[in-house]
Formats: C-alpha cells, sequence, structure tokens
C-alpha cells in the first residue's frame, strides 16, 4: 500500500466509549526516563495505532498496561474505574492481554497446550478436559486457517504459524483490550490477511485494540487512531487523515524523511558484478528436504536478494551456507576458494558473516552487557594469552554504537534492557565487527522502525560500496527491491532464476514466486 487511505471500515460510534485509559504515566529505570507524562485511551472497536522509533518508549508502556512495570507516577483506567495491575496475570484477568513480537511459548509443549495455557478446559473443576482442548484449539486453528495438528509440538512449526499461535491463544482469553506488539513481524502474506481479518471481526465485536507495527502500510491499513511516540513522550495523536504518511514519520523521527523505502543510494552500483572472482559461490546446495538445490553467485560490492515466500527455505539455505547445517551435497566458496567442512567459527574466519532472523533464540545473549554482545564474535582476535584487550574491546564497541546509532544507556547496559531494534542493531554490529567479505542478512530489519531502516540500509550501502558482498532477505517486498541491485528467486528450497530489481514492482516479484509466470530472468548463477 502506498497511499494513505483511511482504514476500509467505519466505527459506528463518532465517540466510542474509553475501555483503557492512561493519564500522565511516567517510568524511570535508573537514569533513563523512559516515559514521560504519557496519556493514551484505547476505545471499545477501534484499532489504535502506536508508533515511533526503537527507543521511543513503546515497549514500556506496554509493560505498563499489562502489569510488567507499575508507573512511577500517572492512572490507569479500564471501563472508567481506577486499577493497578501488579503482575501480567492480574491484567489478563482483568481482560488486558498482550501478544508480543518475540514468542513467549512452550515449543516442547501441544499447540492446544499453548493456546489454553493457565486457563485450560476442566472436568470436575480439576482435570484438564484434553479432549474438549483439542476441539476447542481445532476450531480456532479452523478460524485462523493455520495448517497445524493441534496435537503438534510447538516447536516442530515454523516461525510464522507460531506467532500465528500465538495471537489465537491471546484471542482465546477473552480480550477487552488486545495488544498486539508486531503481530505480523514473521507472518507470510496470506498468513497477514488472516490476521487483518481476524482483527476486523474483534473490532466488530467491540474489543480495544491496540497495534504496535513498523510496517506503516499495515498501520493505514487497520488503524482508526494514531499515538506517536518519541523519547518517552506522546508528540502527536490523530486519525490517518489528520496525520498522512509524510507527517507521521515526521513526528516519528522529529524531522523530515525521505520515506520509508526512498533512503537507498544506489549510485555506483552499476559495476556491481564486474569483478571475475565472485566473492561467494554456491553450487547445488543441499540439506534435507528444506535445501533441495541452491545455486548462486555474489559478486564483491552487489547487493542480492533471495526472494521466498515463507516456508521457501530462506533461512536454511543461509544456514547451510554459514556452516551452523552440515550440507548433504553441493559446493560453498569464498573468492575462489572451497570452504570445506564448514562450521560458523570456520566461516567467520574466512571472512563469512550471518545474521539470523530469530534475534530472541539465536542472536542475543541476554545475561550479557551490550558490550559482550558486540564483541563475542571478535574475542580470538582482541585476546593475547586469554587475556581480551579492553583498550581494542572498547573502541570496537564505541565506534559500533556510534555508527549504528544503538541507542543505550552505556555498554555495560544488559542486552535485554535494549528495545528490540536496538537489540537488531548491536547483532548487525556484531557481524561487522569480523570485517567479513561476505554478509548473510536473513530478515534484517524484521522489528526495526523507520528511522533504523534508513540507518541500518545506509550501513549495508556503503559496505557493499567498499568492497563487501551481501546476501540478504526480507518479509517486505518492498524493501528487498529498494535494497538489492538483484534477486535470486527460491521455492521450496531451490533457486529457479533471477531478475534485476531496477523498475520491478512487488507484484511482478510476487507472481513468479508464486508460479504464476515463467522465471523473469536469466540464470541465478551469474554474478
Amino acid at each position: 500500500m502506498t497511499t494513505d487511505a483511511a482504514p476500509a471500515h467505519t466505527v459506528a460510534d463518532a465517540t466510542p466509549r474509553a475501555v483503557l485509559d492512561t493519564r500522565g504515566v511516567s517510568k524511570t529505570f535508573g537514569v533513563v526516563r523512559a516515559l514521560r507524562d504519557v496519556s493514551l485511551t484505547l476505545r471499545a472497536g477501534e484499532v489504535h495505532g502506536l508508533v515511533g522509533e526503537n527507543g521511543a518508549g513503546k515497549s514500556t508502556l506496554i509493560k505498563v498496561l499489562t502489569g510488567f512495570h507499575q508507573p512511577d507516577a500517572g492512572t490507569l483506567a479500564l471501563d472508567g474505574a481506577s486499577v493497578a495491575f501488579d503482575s501480567p496475570r492480574a491484567a489478563q484477568r482483568a481482560g488486558v492481554c498482550a501478544v508480543y513480537q518475540e514468542i513467549n511459548l512452550i515449543p516442547e509443549r501441544s499447540v492446544a497446550d499453548n493456546i489454553f495455557l493457565c486457563h485450560e478446559p476442566k472436568r470436575f473443576g480439576i482435570l484438564t478436559d484434553r479432549k474438549q482442548m483439542l476441539e476447542r484449539t481445532a476450531q480456532i486453528v479452523q478460524r485462523y486457517r493455520l495448517a497445524v495438528d493441534p496435537a503438534a509440538k510447538l516447536g516442530t512449526l515454523g516461525l510464522g504459524a507460531q506467532q500465528m499461535v500465538a495471537i489465537a491463544r491471546g484471542v482465546s482469553l477473552g480480550a477487552r483490550v488486545l495488544i498486539l506488539d508486531e503481530p505480523t513481524s514473521a507472518l507470510s502474506g496470506a498468513e497477514v490477511d488472516v490476521l487483518f481479518d481476524v482483527v476486523d471481526a474483534l473490532r466488530a465485536e467491540g474489543i480495544a485494540l491496540l497495534f504496535v507495527s513498523h510496517r506503516l502500510s499495515e498501520c493505514y491499513r487497520l488503524c482508526d487512531r494514531f499515538t506517536v511516540m518519541r523519547d518517552g513522550a506522546v508528540v502527536r495523536t490523530g486519525t490517518p487523515q489528520e496525520l498522512p504518511r509524510a507527517a507521521l514519520i515526521a513526528a516519528m523521527l522529529g524531522r523530515e524523511s525521505a520515506g520509508e523505502h526512498a533512503w537507498t543510494d544506489r549510485s555506483g552500483k552499476a559495476d556491481a558484478g564486474a569483478s571475475t572472482t565472485p566473492a561467494l559461490e554456491v553450487d547445488g546446495l543441499q540439506w534435507g528436504n528444506r535445501v533441495r538445490d541452491v545455486t548462486m553467485r555474489v559478486a564483491p560490492r552487489e547487493i542480492v536478494g533471495l526472494a521466498g515466500l515463507l516456508g521457501s527455505g530462506r533461512t536454511e539455505t543461509f544456514k547451510t551456507i554459514f556452516g551452523a547445517q552440515k550440507p548433504d551435497a553441493g559446493d560453498v566458496r569464498l573468492a575462489g576458494r572451497a570452504l570445506t567442512h564448514a562450521t560458523p567459527a570456520r566461516s567467520i574466519g574466512r571472512g563469512l558473516a550471518f545474521l539470523s532472523e530469530d534475534r530472541r533464540a539465536e542472536g542475543i545473549f541476554p545475561r550479557l552487557s551490550v558490550r559482550e554482545n558486540i564483541v563475542a564474535s571478535l574475542l580470538p582476535r582482541i585476546s593475547r594469552f586469554g587475556f581480551i584487550s579492553r583498550a581494542k574491546e572498547a573502541q570496537v564497541v564505541r565506534e559500533a554504537i556510534a555508527r549504528l546509532g544503538i541507542k543505550t544507556a552505556g555498554p555495560g547496559a544488559l542486552i535485554t534492557t535494549l528495545s528490540g531494534g536496538n537489540q537488531q542493531k548491536a547483532l548487525i554490529a556484531r557481524c561487522l565487527s569480523t570485517q567479513p567479505d561476505v554478509l548473510l542478512l536473513d530478515d534484517p530489519t524484521r522489528g526495526i522502525d523507520v528511522g533504523a531502516k534508513e540507518e541500518v540500509h545506509r550501513v549495508v550501502q556503503q559496505l557493499a560500496q567498499e568492497g563487501l558482498a551481501v546476501v540478504v532477505t526480507s518479509s517486505e517486498m518492498e524493501e528487498l527491491l529498494a535494497l538489492t541491485d538483484r534477486l535470486v528467486m527460491l521455492n521450496e528450497g531451490a533457486t529457479h532464476g533471477g531478475m534485476p530489481t531496477a523498475g520491478a514492482h512487488p507484484d511482478d516479484v510476487l507472481a513468479v514466486l508464486a508460479g504464476q509466470v515463467a522465471d523473469a530472468g536469466p540464470d541465478s548463477g551469474g554474478a
């Protein structure tokens, strides 16, 4: 969506009742003032968009609304009555529920167990009625059009399906207020459409919804009103008509922006593939039934997009190239030299870096500091006789924080005190700290706001201009087209041709990926 059209719905009552109301809420952590006099009203039958850069205070506000944090000042009211939630369980009992970007479910338990966790149907008041639970789960699964077995372990599902289960759980709790924090970040296009239908149905039932997303097209599709936060404070509130896209972005950033996907500088890229020796060569790569036949060439100074639908094998392809999974067949070469017996450590030593899409499970070390997370891959290079050079470490971290604009109370702060987007930037800094020649980025801007995307894309473009070869995936096709020189098409674990991105439209790419037209370009093996 490229227009600022109003949502395709109307609210029957021009001034629907307030369900959840905050007045003058403030919250401080040490010297960091996370929230400053925040007032917000969530109304029945309305989708309220909460937008702002990473670090603006959105996550802290959500945690106050759901009982994770208690405010230092200010009040909360539910249906006009003053409330104070001392825990997330208390908020859930009152009908305030949240579904988070990071999946907080139990992978070893079944889909049904996760959906009804802590509110299982009972027999005789004490025994879990598993038959009823499975039947009710099957109804929910059918409603969401999920191709999953209610009895299947959650951990066997893909990331997108797990996210949909988390959303199903939130709805099953009977929420009066439902907070959706980046709910589409891991969903396919079809799953996003299902989610939007569910949101519209909940709106019609009078549920108050708080919708948090960095994808502005989704916000304009769903939201009746916006609240814009910056530096812990509310700076603007208004309808989509009162806050068109340019005004919304300007309010988020505190400055004018070129737009969501307009920051890419494509100058100097014409000779990206001129090198005779590719930086990365992949031939006939196979791993199980998820990576069946991947072939590609990537030259220095080139940014190549690996385009595929959810479940196409993008992540598995990257992990196999990187050595996190042992390939069953195929070859990987870096600068013409075979990468044999690949492991992550060997790949890093040969100049290959990989950023996983799953920041929580495969990225951050939650009990370590920002500094320790950034230098985790660099320790052998800044150590001597087992002792880390604190001067080198401090220099690397200081430059990384400045270069990527990481918002933190300091290098010694726990990584978990950072917003999701700033955690992601710290992980990108970790990749760059090893000074790689080839960079694999799996959905690197997932959960990152407009301003942070500008910074990340500028860094990636600069790295390519300096000679780095980059392969990137994205759940946003517009972003993939804006950032890359060409695409390699991936379908069911196999590459099927490619296309240049100059002048391409997302619909053209999706049509190819869906098999509606023939491959749109020459063989993807060319650099």
